[in-house]
């Protein structure tokens, strides 16, 4: 146990899916997995275990924002041994060329400020995701004929900006989409040296306003799960 997951050695797989959603951990774990047992429960941030096609899998809620990440990601790695950790979750778009419904594979994850920023001081590190999990990510999308962007995402320290200047400046320089967890995440891989890649649904759009009706997430989901699954055992 830690203090913010519950679990006992043993019970966290080497390859964990970090959905921000508590209940997207549930939903996830209960559609893809076999034999998924809950075993966190710790303040609500639901985590399973289970098996998909014969590899141990844990999904663990991660809460929202990078601070809530941080939090899961340390101690899945520090005192779980946890060796893949993929990010799955919405974002919004940056670019008329990403569609909502599409796939982004985050290939580096820009930020104003992270949870790691005290340690990096004055140095603007470039935080990036797993090449091999981004090749093999790139792959299953394609197998699945799903519409996948690769490149660059934001990932924002809050909900409601307010800085349209930044957006502009973004957009501008190719940003495919903005979340708020996927450069803390590629900053602690980096750091202790294990792999971490971000498979985002593109849930809404910054410059259209177009949204995923609710009718449609869970299919659009689901393919982000199967992507990120076939891309941590290839």
């Amino acid at each position: 146990m830690t203090i913010h997951i519950g679990a006992e050695k043993g019970q966290i797989a080497e390859t964990v899916l970090m959905p921000g959603d508590p209940y997207r951990a549930k939903w996830a774990a209960e559609t893809f997995l076999t034999d998924a047992k809950l075993v966190n429960e710790t303040r609500g941030m639901l985590g399973y275990t289970g098996t998909w096609n014969g590899h141990r899998v844990s999904i663990q809620g991660s809460g929202m924002g990078m601070p809530s990440l941080s939090i899961y990601a340390n101690e899945l790695i520090r005192d779980y041994g946890a060796k893949t950790l993929i990010r799955i979750g919405s974002c919004g778009a940056m670019q008329h060329r990403v569609k909502v419904r599409d796939i982004i594979l985050a290939m580096t994850a820009s930020t104003l400020s992270t949870p790691s920023s005290g340690i990096f001081k004055e140095l603007n590190f470039a935080p990036c995701c797993d090449y091999g999990l981004l090749s093999a990510a790139a792959a299953a999308a394609k197998s699945l004929d799903v519409a996948t962007h690769i490149g660059g995402i934001y990932s924002s320290d809050v909900f409601y900006d307010e800085r349209p200047d930044l957006t502009e400046q973004m957009t501008r320089h190719g940003i495919l989409g903005v979340e708020m967890e996927a450069a803390e995440l590629y900053n602690l891989a980096l750091r202790h040296g294990v792999r971490a890649l971000a498979v985002l649904t593109v849930s809404d759009h910054l410059l259209t306003q177009d949204a995923l009706p609710s009718a449609d997430r869970e299919r659009s989901f689901g393919d982000m799960v199967d992507i990120a699954l076939k891309a941590a055992f290839a």
